[in-house]
């Protein structure tokens, strides 16, 4: 049997940005609620031996007895209660995965197109250097913008990359840099952030730009058209 590979799976939205009382990651994208197609994904992974979802407080109940039962999703170990930021609820999902983990893979619910070809990429990576993310590179011009709102600089987009998720790391490397950014006081919008300031390398894996992450009503009228696109082999 290969290494313990667990997947934790944020999905801490409420749903300000897309205008609605009902949190993004249990939005219908579909007819199916949005966080279900990441868990899915997940679910059909062969490298994947355990799901860790973590929630607010309030929807663990319907996690656990409604939505993992009702769409068969049988890696799902342990529903957890997510914290204030980000971080925060990564970090008490690390800590609830099994402890014969080796490596962990971190995922946003609201990634909804996340492939069985970039777990297993992103996880042989990481397996290899110790970290890894999906990722972009950059093709439209950058420009850096004054609190005015005028341009200060064009940036050269050479190197320049939009990261993803997916991005899997070894749980030691995980803990020790989610442990010295709570200890620090550091505000991270991504797991690779905390392991850069370690200074331990960070590989890249290319992502797809169909991998969206769905916070406005925009992104799920394009995560609707990527779906009808896939269902009829239509380019989007």
């Amino acid at each position: 049997m290969g290494e313990w590979v667990a997947a934790v799976v944020p999905a801490g939205g409420r749903g300000v940005r897309m205008g609605t009382n009902i949190p993004k990651q249990f939005l219908s994208l579909g007819g199916v609620p949005l966080l279900v197609h990441a868990l899915q994904a997940f679910e059909q992974s062969p490298i994947i031996s355990e799901i860790i979802l973590v929630v607010p407080q309030d929807d663990c109940q319907f996690c656990r007895e409604d939505i993992v039962p009702s769409y068969g999703i049988k890696k799902v170990s342990q529903v957890v209660v997510g914290g204030r930021r980000r971080q925060d609820s990564v970090l008490n999902g690390v800590r609830a995965a099994n402890s014969d983990t080796e490596i962990v893979v971190v995922h946003d619910a609201v990634r909804p197109f996340v492939t069985l070809d970039m777990i297993s990429q992103v996880v042989d990576s990481s397996k290899a250097h110790g970290a890894a993310i999906v990722a972009l590179p950059m093709r439209d011009t950058v420009k850096r913008v004054n609190a005015d709102g005028f341009i200060q600089e064009t940036l050269r987009r050479d190197g320049l990359w939009l990261a993803q998720t997916p991005q899997a790391f070894r749980r030691t490397v995980l803990l020790q840099a989610h442990q010295q950014g709570e200890a620090n006081g550091v505000e991270a919008t991504d797991d690779a952030f905390l392991v850069e300031r370690l200074g331990l390398p960070v590989a890249i894996v290319q992502g797809s730009s169909d991998n969206i992450k769905v916070t406005r009503p925009e992104d799920l009228a394009m995560g609707e058209a990527i779906l009808s696109a896939k269902n009829t082999n239509i380019c989007p």
